[in-house]
């Protein structure tokens, strides 16, 4: 086996591992609140979730979780004829009114302790 296909070889074994690697949906839903109540992610106006922390856990329940929020708001958007930006900032605003207080809320860019 050459160099050229063992570097060939291992790229596409670590290609086919990422996804193995990223937080599944179930795991994020579920690290969630903890995730919330420990200030490492907070809700924004723009009806996502952001890190607040900057560690690499935050970041995989952010992307797990705004990946599933992003495909409902487009289906809920094409059901009703509406802008998917429409359904980002109403949702938005009812994520963060319902955010306990002691969790992270963005309010003009800064996060604020509820």
């Amino acid at each position: 086996m050459t160099l050229f296909s063992r570097v060939g070889a291992l790229i596409l074994a670590l290609c086919l591992a990422l996804p193995a690697m990223a937080m599944s949906l179930d795991e994020a839903k579920n690290a969630l609140e903890p995730a919330k109540s420990q200030g490492l992610v907070g809700e924004t106006p723009s009806g996502y979730l952001a890190a607040v922390d900057s560690g690499q856990r935050a970041a995989d329940i952010v992307s797990a979780i705004n990946d599933a929020r992003r495909e409902a708001y487009k289906k809920i958007a094409e059901k009703h004829g509406i802008a998917v930006t429409k359904v980002e900032t109403v949702a938005g605003k009812k994520a963060v009114d319902k955010t306990p207080a002691g969790q992270y809320i963005q309010v003009n860019g800064s996060w604020v302790k509820k």
